[in-house]
């Protein structure tokens, strides 16, 4: 801007330099109709790291939607593993995710970078994870599975092998000493696929699982009951920031606070997601229309 204001005045065209002055001013002072100035517009994105399984991609999306249509503000997302997650957050590189589950499955994440970040509670409660079936088969408790290993193939269908709750499974194969069984890792997406198919052929097929999740709304599906506590203790999903996003982005800070929800809420979500013909980001739009209450309630309108 200097440089144009200098050439006009050489040019001895002093009005005309004066005129373009006060244009220019006033061009990046104004505030577009939409209330972002320039300066806001040229405004890093809120950055939010989350972890592919099909709950956080969920969450994540719908949390974009809520900063990006309603407070206005760019967003990022970061898909990392899970052994990044809190790290990518304490380290200040991402502002925030809605993927922490807590207090078992990512204890040691919390043990290692909890005290560099801000853990701001759960927006989810009453998940719960375990071993499941599709309700035709007929065992209800995880100690009967070595009785029917042959019909189980001697698997049980996992996800990432880093997830909280494949250590977890681990666990339990020594506790109810299945010792024939193998703990076959892949992802959430692979997970599911090897368990639709079962279900088609009305195969006998466990899988890792926990609540919310898309695929007990689809299929009838039941947890293996427990009665030895290898899984633990009920898990609440709990939202992270770094430190200093309260002072920098005072509004998603605080709408990432007030953000609360049900089971219900995410599954009805996560179904969304799973239509073929709406992307993540569509489906969280399709969510917010008919929850407007409950994205004014986070955004205390």
């Amino acid at each position: 801007m200097r440089f144009m204001i200098r050439s006009c005045f050489r040019s001895g065209g002093v009005v005309i330099g004066l005129l373009l002055l006060g244009a220019l001013l006033s061009a990046c002072s104004e505030e577009r109709a939409d209330g972002k100035s320039a300066q806001q517009d040229a405004q890093e994105p809120v950055g939010l790291a989350y972890v592919p399984w099909d709950s956080e991609i969920a969450s994540t999306h719908l949390v974009k939607a809520v900063i990006a249509e309603r407070l206005g503000e760019p967003v990022e997302l970061v898909s990392v593993p899970l052994t990044a997650l809190w790290g990518s957050i304490a380290a200040g590189d991402v502002d925030a995710s809605v993927a922490a589950w807590l207090p078992t499955l990512q204890r040691d994440q919390r043990r290692e970078h909890g005290d560099n970040l801000e853990i701001l509670g759960p927006h989810l409660e009453g998940t719960r994870i375990g071993l499941a079936v599709p309700e035709y088969v007929e065992i209800d408790s995880i100690g009967e599975l070595a009785e029917h290993r042959a019909k189980f193939d001697g698997k049980i269908i996992g996800i990432d092998p880093e997830a909280g709750i494949m250590q977890q499974t681990e666990g339990v194969l020594e506790a109810y000493e299945l010792d024939g069984f193998q703990l076959v890792s892949g992802s959430d997406s692979t997970m599911t696929k090897v368990l639709g198919r079962a279900i088609e052929e009305r195969r006998w097929v466990v899988v890792t699982a926990w609540t919310p999740h898309w695929k007990f709304a689809k299929w009838d599906l039941k947890y293996l009951e427990d009665p030895r506590g290898g899984f633990g203790k009920t898990e609440r999903i709990h939202t992270l920031a770094r430190e200093g996003l309260a002072e920098d982005r005072p509004r998603v800070h605080a709408f990432l606070e007030r953000f609360s929800w049900e089971v219900e809420d995410m599954e009805e979500l996560m179904l969304l997601v799973e239509q073929p013909d709406l992307s993540p980001d569509e489906a969280a739009r399709v969510w917010m229309e008919r929850n407007k209450g409950h994205v004014d309630q986070w955004l205390g309108e």
